[in-house]
């Protein structure tokens, strides 16, 4: 049906450039190789709304509701997997010093979910940006360790 939809609007789009008119429903069907009934269908189609309740088949005990998926929400297991991960995340940050932990909770965004920027940094530990760029590069080679690593070789993409 969409691709029937588009067919007949690209066609009737293509006439009105020719004609320098709007066509006949007659035209737009003539042209798009399909019936006048076929057309009125269609069309109708395309004009009213189609209740996401309605049966998909005469006999069919299924709606269209049943196979929409609602992107508004998170699958379960992706909610279970992410909580799971910050858990296991804040347990190897845990094993850094505190001001280690800190400038990498903030300077990632796992605290508020803003990424502070080395100067921001800077003027909340009252030290240069140098400074937290080289607590930055210490917390994060720690963090590179096979032990830390290991505990989040779950969550891990292997990079090929």
């Amino acid at each position: 049906i969409i691709a029937l939809v588009t067919k007949m609007r690209h066609t009737q789009q293509r006439l009105q450039q020719e004609l320098g008119r709007e066509p006949t429903r007659e035209e737009t069907a003539f042209a798009s190789n399909i019936s006048m009934e076929e057309f009125s269908r269609v069309e109708s189609f395309s004009r009213n709304p189609i209740s996401l309740n309605r049966p998909i088949g005469e006999n069919d005990d299924n709606c269209f509701m049943e196979f929409m998926n609602d992107t508004r929400t998170e699958k379960p297991e992706a909610v279970a997997s992410n909580e799971m991960l910050r858990d296991k995340l804040e347990s190897v940050l845990m094993t850094l010093a505190p001001r280690e932990r800190e400038i990498i909770r903030m300077r990632y965004g796992l605290t508020d979910g803003y990424n502070y920027t080395l100067e921001e940094l800077g003027k909340i530990f009252r030290v240069t940006r140098e400074r937290i760029r080289q607590i930055e590069t210490k917390a994060m080679k720690k963090l590179q360790n096979p032990n830390r690593i290991a505990q989040l070789a779950g969550f891990l993409e292997k990079v090929q």
